[in-house]
C-alpha cells in the first residue's frame, strides 16, 4: 500500500456511515485511486478493527449479504425505534409460513406452498413479500402452466442480518414460538402445539433486525 495513503480507519468508517446501504470490500476499494488503493486484505483488517471498536457500544459493524454496514444493536433497538413515528410492521402467521417455506425449500411454486400449508396462499401475501423485496421469481417449473418458482433475495438476507442462507437456523433448533419478538409475532394457530420444529418460527426467531444507522 502507498505510504502516502491517509489512515484507512476514519475513511472506511465515514464511508460506511454515509453510504446508507451495505458496502462490499470491492466497493470500499473503489474509494481510492488506483495507485493508492489498499489491498482487500488490508481493508478486511480495517473492517475487523472497526468492528472491535464497537464493543460495548450501541452500534455494531456487521457483514450481511450485500456487504458491511453499521447498525443499531438489537439490545437497544426498542428505544432507538422510537425516533421514527411510522408503525412497525406486524406479520401474520400465514405470511411468515409462506416466507419460511420459500426460504427453506426454494425454488418453490405457489401451488407447492399451498400443498404444504393445506390452505391457499393469498395474492396479497405474495405481493407483500415481493414489495418488501424479500422474494422474487427465479424461474418457472417445467410443467403445464409453467408456474413461477419463488426464491429469497439478497434484501431478505440483509433484513435478517444473514450473510447466506446457510445461516438460517435449523428447524430442529426452533421450538419456542413464544420467544418471538413482538414485531414478528403472530397468533397461535390451532394444531401447532406439539413442539415440533416450525419453519415459520425459524424465520421469526431471527428476531427484529438491527436498525441501520440513519442520516
Amino acid at each position: 500500500m502507498n505510504n502516502e495513503l491517509p489512515a484507512l480507519k476514519p475513511i472506511i468508517e465515514a464511508a460506511l456511515l454515509a453510504a446508507g446501504q451495505p458496502l462490499t470490500i470491492a466497493q470500499l476499494s473503489e474509494l481510492f485511486d488506483e495507485g493508492m488503493r489498499p489491498s482487500h486484505t488490508e481493508l478486511a483488517k480495517v473492517l475487523e478493527a472497526l468492528a472491535d471498536d464497537c464493543a460495548g457500544r450501541g452500534v455494531e459493524l456487521v457483514e450481511v449479504a450485500s456487504g458491511f454496514r453499521y447498525q443499531v444493536r438489537n439490545q437497544v433497538h426498542a428505544w432507538v425505534a422510537r425516533l421514527w413515528t411510522e408503525r412497525q410492521s406486524r406479520y401474520s402467521r400465514a405470511l411468515l409460513e409462506t416466507l419460511a417455506l420459500i426460504a427453506y425449500r426454494q425454488p418453490i411454486t405457489r401451488g407447492e406452498i399451498e400443498a404444504v400449508r393445506g390452505v391457499a396462499v393469498s395474492t396479497q401475501i405474495i405481493k407483500t413479500l415481493e414489495e418488501r423485496e424479500w422474494i422474487r421469481v427465479i424461474g418457472h417449473r417445467d410443467v403445464p402452466g409453467r408456474p413461477a418458482l419463488y426464491g429469497t433475495t439478497r434484501n431478505f438476507l440483509d433484513y435478517f442480518n444473514l450473510k447466506s442462507l446457510d445461516q438460517l437456523p435449523t428447524l430442529a433448533e426452533i421450538r419456542d414460538l413464544d420467544a418471538m419478538e413482538p414485531e414478528l409475532s403472530f397468533p397461535e394457530r390451532e394444531g401447532n402445539k406439539s413442539g415440533a420444529p416450525d419453519p415459520a418460527a425459524a424465520v421469526a426467531s431471527l428476531a427484529v433486525p438491527s436498525t441501520e444507522t440513519r442520516q
